[in-house]
């Protein structure tokens, strides 16, 4: 049993159950302080029992969201123990001010949600909400910026094997941070904004909390078109920092082999590495070249540029990253479509669409999985680009055996726990918002 493999697999099934939760916190806690917002401003109960129904929810997800983050953060110090060596001095600062100025934060004011809704003002509560989402916000921005520097690592040197710290704002800000940051964040408003779109939809399609449901998920579809437009421009910058700072990982991509102008952006294919072409290869000529620096002439990086045994497996990247991309033009399609049939007050009659919406909440989740599936594998072979080997940063003490019984275990752990949180938010959408505004 190959322990490189069954570290990268388990580290893999963690985060990637874990990632399903903190998106859709950063999407519902900003329509959570839309909800409130309007409330405030217009007075009206509909928007506080609407704003009071999605913050139960948002419980649930946090409460799992954290409970799934512990896990993955200990791996570092089994399965990795050279990694956590080689990175210590540089994930010491961003982790700790995570833990310090992000977490407690979105913790703190949670509780004033949670609990102090009879005791404290409305701006208060207002205020209480527009909080956990600055906390949520901020807590993303430090776990990408540390996950940043791996892959464009800046402000360091190496001493006796380490890196260490020599610009603590070169580190943070290196070269990928901010344009990973704003993907992730808005990827995870896309997400929130289905999940609540897809929920309301449900309560259309059951002919339940009518007003409650058409006015929730008229706003999730306007903020999941605003969202999902904003997140393909934001796709389109990120791509072009990615041809500039990790050319080989573009060029997994496209599978591009030969370096060429006037490069084509192939929309479908198979890879085919033995012969060095695509197979079945639907693409656009010279479209890569006009995406990245609006010229034809434009001139990108095959992958033949570089050594072979420095880059990253071809399907992977290559597949994942073409469905998270037909994911985003879908979800402007459907947020469209919605919004257009609600202005004819049609939404409610149109039981397709619904049943679609609701069948879509996992995708916005499965665009952001595969996005960082593209983003981590299009990496290899490195675990820190160009400085650590991944197959160097394995710890030397736990045996593959080991690993995998603890793959087995996190993995039927996890298994409960998704249809834990499958029952609790199943059993709040049957008590209803009228329930949980009782309730509090």
């Amino acid at each position: 049993m190959d322990p490189v493999l069954l570290a990268r697999i388990q580290f893999a099934v963690t985060i990637g159950f874990h990632y399903i939760f903190p998106p859709i916190t950063l999407g519902l806690a900003f329509l959570i302080v839309i909800f409130l917002g309007l409330y405030l401003k217009t007075d009206d109960e509909l928007y506080n029992r609407i704003a009071r129904f999605w913050i139960s929810i948002f419980a649930v997800i946090f409460s799992i969201g954290v409970a799934t983050g512990i896990v993955m953060e200990f791996q570092f110090g089994t399965n990795w123990e050279k990694y956590s060596r080689f990175v210590g001095d540089i994930f010491g600062a961003p982790l700790a001010a995570e833990g310090v100025f992000a977490f407690f934060l979105e913790s703190t004011f949670l509780g004033i949600l949670l609990f102090g809704r009879e005791k404290v003002s409305r701006k208060m509560y207002f205020f209480s909400a527009l909080m956990v989402l600055i906390g949520s916000t901020l807590s993303a921005f430090w776990i990408i910026a540390a996950n940043s520097w791996q892959q464009t690592p800046a402000g360091y040197h190496i001493v006796n094997g380490r890196a260490e710290l020599t610009n603590f704002f070169e580190a943070v800000f290196n070269p990928s941070t901010l344009y990973r940051y704003a993907h992730s964040v808005v990827g995870g408003w896309v997400a929130g904004a289905f999940f609540v779109a897809g929920l309301s939809g449900y309560y259309l399609l059951k002919k339940e909390h009518i007003e409650f449901a058409k006015r929730s998920i008229f706003i999730a579809l306007v903020f999941a078109l605003i969202s999902s437009v904003i997140q393909i421009e934001l796709g389109h910058l990120h791509a072009i920092q990615v041809t500039h700072t990790q050319p080989e990982k573009m060029a997994t991509f496209e599978s591009m082999f030969e370096t060429q102008k006037n490069a084509p952006m192939v929309i479908f294919g198979i890879p085919n590495v033995a012969e060095q072409r695509i197979d079945y290869e639907i693409s656009i000529p010279g479209l890569l070249s006009f995406m990245i620096d609006f010229d034809t002439d434009f001139e990108v990086k095959g992958l033949n540029e570089f050594d072979r045994e420095l880059l990253p497996p071809p399907m992977i990247p290559f597949f994942s990253y073409r469905v998270m991309v037909g994911l985003g033009f879908y979800f402007v399609l459907m947020a469209l479509i919605g919004i257009g049939l609600y202005w004819k007050d049609k939404i409610t009659e149109f039981k397709p669409y619904l049943q679609l919406l609701l069948l879509s909440i996992p995708l916005p989740i499965i665009a952001n999985e595969m996005g960082w599936i593209a983003a981590e594998v299009g990496r290899q072979p490195w675990i820190v680009y160009h400085e650590l080997k991944t197959s160097d940063a394995i710890s030397t003490v736990v045996s593959g055996g080991e690993i995998l019984f603890s793959l087995i275990l996190f993995s039927c752990l996890y298994l409960v726990i998704f249809f834990l949180f499958v029952f609790l938010v199943r059993k709040k959408l049957i008590k209803g918002p009228e329930a949980v505004s009782e309730s509090y």
